[in-house]
C-alpha cells in the first residue's frame, strides 16, 4: 500500500485561514534582517505566509502584521515594496 504523501499546510496571517503551503505567498525575512516576498518558497530565512489574495496583503499593510510576526520593525517602504511586488506578480 503506497504512503499517502502529506501536504504541508501553512496558516495566513492576515485571515488566520489553513491552506496548502503551495497556494499561499511566503514574505521572508532573512539573516541581514531584509524582508521580501518570495514567490519561489525556497529563499532561507524566517518565513510567514499570507494568502494569495489583495484582501488579504491589504489587511497585512493596514495593521502592519509583519511587525508582529518577525518581532521588528518593519519600514512603510517595505510594506509598499511587498503590496507593490503582489500586484505585479498578478
Amino acid at each position: 500500500m503506497p504512503k499517502e504523501k502529506k501536504i504541508p499546510v501553512r496558516t495566513c496571517i492576515a485571515c488566520r485561514t489553513e491552506k496548502p503551503k503551495k497556494e499561499m505567498l511566503r514574505i521572508v525575512k532573512n539573516a541581514d534582517g531584509e524582508i521580501r516576498l518570495d514567490f519561489s518558497g525556497k529563499l532561507p530565512g524566517r518565513g510567514a505566509y499570507i494568502c494569495n489574495d489583495k484582501a488579504c496583503v491589504q489587511r497585512l499593510v493596514k495593521y502592519k502584521l509583519l511587525h508582529k510576526t518577525f518581532s521588528a520593525d518593519v519600514s512603510a517602504e517595505i510594506y509598499a515594496r511587498i503590496e507593490e511586488e503582489f500586484l505585479g506578480g498578478k
